[in-house]
């Protein structure tokens, strides 16, 4: 199906992965231009754990995705259902309702149908059984809407797609750095980039923008998301500095969404500056749900329990960097330690651990200990005991009385040893940038799709607002990296 169309695709993720597959499935010639050598290639996607939120009704529909599942798994597992309506609910209650219905629509619709695609082309996907289940009365159950992610990883899931792609014909090029948009007679016709240090210029019919967004770079973190987030750690990679985003503004397109907002977790306190692919998302600390989130005062701040870790986990870093020195603790006891995620036994982690609370904090670098032991005296007494305890459902076992409360999971801390893990703030990316239509034209100041761009992944603006439900970022890059890619290679121009 060849066609005489030439596209560009600027980045090397997975919403660019993506882009440039569907292009040349679709017969376009297409060129990928990768900012990073080919060693530190992938961008974000490389760093994640290669969760993917998608819509299915039954086991029977994630089958087809995950055809490897066997009789027993299914028999002793339940895997619920996730339909179309909870991923709207999800989305919108974590977004205060201000996502863009369309680009919402256009990706939960797409979600399950994209990652069929993915499978056809070889990507293969398996259940998070490590970190999205428990074991209750026996049974593994699933939790939050979230129970796919991609065979590997995110690195797994790079190195796949990047595999397709050459097998479908796409030119790769590395340490190629677009710093331009090209424009002919009103509409985009190439970029202008520089390739192992030598300028150049590229000429397509169509391109396609997928390199991420600003959270790599302190100044733009400064200047949108505000005093202080200079200092947080980058979860990822290091390229992503929004040059994307300024090229298609410089070329007239509008921003879009909400540019003092990011996806910013718990991150090692002693983590790096940006991602260490050795450690991957490694440094992450996710399970604070089972334990209580204190400060160097000694004073916890949020609410621990508030939903499940999904929907949490992506505003509750900004908390943390808000926080004296910017920097917190996750403690737990003996009674959960056993139920907490992989990341917390990797070599590097920033943990103490003590059989008394008072020694505890004597180990706490920069703790308040006589504060510190007085909260978890005050968050003992305060547990309701009388409700039962189950990380799988939004359990009830909340406080009473607190000013910062427990609304779910709260468990006394008594049983020695207790562990306490030091956190900050790291950043994923963020969620202000262009704005982008469900077709994934980039649409100009004039409220009309510039000619021959488009645009996927993390520098769409309009989807997220002041939070995120875990695993839709793989996904929305995949979407919308699909649609891209079709319509640079067939769509209108």
């Amino acid at each position: 199906m060849a066609n005489s169309r030439q596209v560009l695709v600027v980045g090397g993720g997975n919403a660019a992965l993506c882009a440039a597959i569907s292009a040349a499935e679709h017969g376009a010639r297409v060129t990928l231009l990768e900012r990073a050598p080919e060693a530190a290639a992938g961008g974000n996607s490389r760093f994640t754990a290669g969760a993917m939120r998608v819509v299915y009704n039954s086991a029977d529909d994630l089958r087809r995705l995950m055809p490897d599942l066997s009789d027993a798994e299914i028999a002793r597992t339940d895997f619920g259902a996730y339909p179309r309506e909870a991923f709207f609910d999800d989305l919108g209650r974590v977004t205060q309702y201000r996502t863009d219905p369309e680009l919402a629509e256009t990706l939960i619709d797409e979600s399950y149908p994209t990652l069929l695609w993915m499978r056809k082309h070889g990507v293969r996907f398996l259940p998070i059984y490590g970190r999205q289940s428990f074991e209750v009365d026996g049974r593994i159950r699933f939790w939050g809407g979230l129970t796919v992610e991609a065979w590997g990883g995110g690195p797994g899931l790079v190195d796949g797609l990047t595999d397709i792609a050459r097998q479908g014909g796409v030119n790769i090029l590395y340490e190629a750095r677009a710093t331009a948009l090209l424009e002919t007679q009103g509409r985009v016709s190439g970029v202008r980039l520089r390739h192992q240090h030598l300028e150049d210029e590229y000429h397509a019919d169509a391109v396609v923008l997928a390199c991420g967004g600003f959270e790599s770079s302190a100044t733009w973190r400064t200047r949108y998301l505000g005093p202080g987030w200079d200092l947080a750690r980058v979860r990822g990679t290091r390229f992503n500095t929004g040059d994307g985003i300024q090229m298609a503004l410089d070329a007239g397109a509008a921003p879009r969404g909400h540019w003092s907002g990011c996806h910013a977790v718990a991150w090692d306190l002693n983590a790096p500056e940006y991602g260490d692919l050795a450690v991957g998302d490694g440094f992450q600390k996710h399970s604070y749900p089972l334990g209580i989130l204190v400060n160097n005062d000694g004073r916890r701040f949020v609410d621990e329990g508030a939903d499940f870790r999904n929907y949490t986990y992506a505003k509750y870093g900004g908390e943390i960097l808000k926080q004296p020195q910017q920097c917190a603790w996750q403690v737990f006891d003996a009674s959960v330690s056993p139920m907490l995620r992989d990341e917390y036994r990797i070599r590097e982690v920033t943990r103490v651990s003590a059989d008394t609370i008072d020694a505890l904090a004597a180990k706490m670098d920069g703790m308040n200990a006589d504060a510190f032991v007085a909260t978890v005296r005050e968050f003992n007494a305060a547990v309701n005991t009388g409700v039962g305890f189950d990380p799988t459902v939004k359990d009830g076992r909340a406080t009473q009385g607190l000013a910062v409360p427990k609304s779910n999971w709260a468990n006394r801390l008594e049983t020695p040893p207790f562990e306490a893990y030091g956190v900050t703030c790291g950043i994923t990316f963020t969620f202000g940038g262009l704005h982008v239509n469900s077709d994934a034209q980039v649409v100009s100041q004039a409220d009309a799709p510039i000619p021959g761009l488009f645009a996927a992944g993390e520098l769409m603006g309009g989807l997220f607002y002041f939070n995120y439900p875990g695993g839709t970022g793989l996904t929305s890059g995949a979407v919308f990296g699909r649609i891209a890619g079709r319509q640079a290679a067939t769509g209108d121009l």
